[in-house]
């Protein structure tokens, strides 16, 4: 298994002096608000974005969008040699301003949405695992985050 993909995978509270150490990662889209929240949420196109390079991708997502709803997304490797789920529960969701999960192995991840100019500034914060370091973790999703922009302003 990849950096990348273990550090999606894998799930360990990193703490440091009883104290969590968020990631955040941030990418400005150039599209309006309503594209930016409907590629975000609806699985048709997370299915589109949702991978960290071009040899992955993600092949089934499932999404009910409600406070204590769930999402199941399988994250595959294209050679058909590894894959895995990653799933979470919603614990806030406030339309085109912020969305709050948990994913199952506990970790707290929070995406705000916020319009700048003619894009949205979306950024994520999340609680890292202590399986990889930080900076593998952040690149995983920074990368995920980046493929996103892409496929929102490429379609």
């Amino acid at each position: 298994m990849s950096g990348i993909a273990a550090s999606l995978h894998l799930g360990y509270i990193y703490q440091k002096n009883g104290r969590m150490n968020d990631i955040t990662i941030t990418a400005w889209v150039e599209a309006p608000l309503d594209k930016v929240w409907a590629y975000w949420t609806q699985p048709e196109h997370i299915m589109n974005w949702n991978h960290a390079s071009d040899d992955w991708h993600c092949p089934k997502a499932v999404n009910d969008l409600v406070k204590g709803g769930e999402f199941h997304y399988t994250m595959a490797a294209k050679d058909g040699s590894f894959s895995f789920d990653f799933n979470g529960t919603y614990e806030e969701i406030h339309p085109g301003v912020s969305i709050d999960y948990f994913i199952e192995d506990g970790r707290k991840v929070s995406v705000q949405f916020q319009s700048e100019g003619e894009g949205v500034r979306v950024t994520s914060a999340f609680e890292p695992e202590e399986v990889n370091s930080m900076e593998v973790q952040k690149a995983g999703w920074q990368a995920i985050l980046d493929n996103f922009k892409k496929c929102v302003e490429t379609e």
